[in-house]
């Protein structure tokens, strides 16, 4: 039996997501106290109710104090990850990727290919948007030997929600997971970009965020390439940006904001350029986003994984912390360079 301290690390939705993924994978039994004690409000929100529904449905196992509120939860995983066909609705703007975050460790060990539709929010803030799932996470994830897919079917915003993410994985049996090597970087990147915006093409909102994104980055020395998207098919207006950077080393580095009222285009495309350009001048080989996000992935590898973070965030060391205390795979930070032991993880 696993026994977590919800309030332990960040304290956040991110440690109950990720012990209930581990806790699937290698079919131990799980109890979380204290959830997200110190967060307003406490407990479990929506999407970490439906996450853990979620979980529990392709592992055939139960749950107890999945409601929302609850700060104690209770999961006994079944002894088959079931792919298939499903869908999801978190019922609200809640974030559909770090949603999927929970569910696509499970697809990679499935008993068949999955595809999972999930209905929610997809650009917002304080979650990845699906932009930055899409270009930043799956190709590291394909690195490792995963096949993935994702399709952005209708944009969802806060906060109405309603936008779909459509996810479609292979299941990896034949080897454990490669591990990655990115501990070191070219000094030049490549860089371009996505505006999307829905139902405000009158604005002109995906020229201005572009455009300003364009011009930070063009005074040090760097011009991105931008495609403005317009979509019409969501429930509201809404607006995205999303910048990616890449080296011929394979580093990976990606920054987005979602629009809010008013939250001027210009102050959009301005915050994205500058935390692009923080992370990128920290010598860092993947954005501080991706840092946490390739944690499980590199401790369940064959060897040691390593690549440079741009800072030690709340996440990253919680995610750290649960691999070693859940896994047994060992860890160490030292100059930015996270270096990650993985257990070579297999199911059965």
């Amino acid at each position: 039996m696993y026994r977590i301290d919800g309030s332990s690390g960040s304290g956040s939705g991110t440690l109950v997501r990720l012990a209930l993924s581990i806790a699937a994978l290698t079919e131990t039994p799980l109890t979380i106290e204290n959830i997200r004690e110190h967060r307003d409000p406490p407990g479990l929100r929506p999407q970490h109710a439906t996450a853990a529904a979620a979980v529990a449905e392709v592992s055939g196992g139960t749950l107890e104090g999945a409601e929302v509120g609850s700060r104690r939860l209770v999961f006994h995983p079944g002894a088959e990850l079931k792919g298939g066909n499903y869908i999801w609705e978190i019922g609200s703007a809640g974030s559909t990727t770090l949603f999927a975050s929970t569910l696509l460790p499970l697809g990679a060990f499935a008993n068949q290919p999955s595809r999972f539709r999930i209905v929610g929010g997809l650009f917002q803030d304080f979650a990845p948007t699906a932009f930055h799932t899409q270009y930043c996470l799956l190709p590291l994830l394909a690195r490792m030997g995963l096949r993935l897919n994702l399709e952005i079917v209708r944009p969802g915003y806060v906060p109405t929600g309603e936008g779909i993410l459509e996810i479609e994985i292979q299941p990896h049996h034949t080897s454990p997971l490669r591990p990655l090597s990115l501990s070191r970087r070219s000094e030049r990147f490549e860089l371009w970009g996505i505006a999307l915006t829905s139902h405000l093409q009158k604005r002109g909102v995906g020229d201005r965020m572009a455009e300003s994104c364009s011009k930070y980055l063009e005074r040090r020395g760097y011009l991105p390439e931008f495609r403005i998207l317009e979509d019409h098919t969501a429930s509201q207006p809404g607006a995205a940006l999303f910048l990616m950077a890449e080296d011929s080393e394979g580093s990976t580095l990606g920054a987005d904001r979602a629009g809010a009222p008013r939250r001027r285009s210009e102050a959009i495309g301005e915050y994205v350029a500058r935390q692009l350009w923080q992370d990128l001048t920290s010598g860092a080989t993947v954005d501080r986003y991706l840092a946490d996000q390739i944690v499980l992935y590199a401790a369940l590898a064959d060897g040691v994984s390593q690549f440079r973070a741009p800072r030690l965030t709340d996440h990253l060391e919680t995610n750290l912390m649960l691999v070693r205390q859940l896994l047994g795979a060992e860890s160490k930070v030292q100059d930015h360079l996270v270096t990650i032991h993985g257990i070579g993880f297999q199911r059965s």
